[in-house]
């Protein structure tokens, strides 16, 4: 049975496990690293089944012109030969919940065009959105409260996402 929690410093090395099978490298591993080490983390989620973590999810606070509190997604990971299962799906889902909980008035993702759409994720409501990530197909935006991405919005991710 697939449990999704929040993630604890007991699980560390487990999620850098993951994301580095998931990923094929260490880029995503030491993105979390330094996220964490920078205080940058909202909040972090893990999947574990029978006390294995099997998948993580990390949301990071962004540095926005507005007082309203947005996130970025980023990294998502499920352990290899478990994908495509609804770990992955689950801890989205899972994630997003939490982030209404933190407060965050919107989320931005760089990721799969074919992947997040599925959860609300658009092109079309980044596109006010100023940020490093700008004008890719892959940026993609939802809003978890009404009209948080109606006008224009610049953001600033934290330093760990700048290589």
């Amino acid at each position: 049975m697939r449990l999704i929690r929040y993630a604890r410093t007991a699980d560390h090395s487990a999620i850098a496990e993951v994301n580095a099978l998931a990923f094929g490298g260490s880029d995503e591993v030491r993105l979390i690293e330094r996220l964490r080490a920078d205080g940058d983390v909202l909040f972090e989620l893990v999947a574990a089944e029978e006390d294995q973590v099997t998948g993580h999810i990390l949301f990071s606070r962004l540095f926005a012109d507005r007082a309203e509190m947005f996130a970025a997604l980023a990294p998502m990971a499920v352990r290899p030969g478990l994908q495509r299962a609804g770990t992955g799906s689950a801890l989205i889902r899972a994630g997003l919940d939490a982030a209404r909980e933190f407060g965050a008035h919107g989320v931005l993702v760089l990721g799969h065009r074919d992947y997040y759409p599925r959860f609300g994720f658009l092109a079309e409501t980044a596109a006010n959105v100023s940020s490093p990530y700008s004008g890719s197909p892959s940026f993609m935006a939802l809003a978890l409260e009404k009209g948080a991405f109606d006008g224009p919005l610049s953001v600033a991710y934290p330093d760990a996402f700048t290589p």
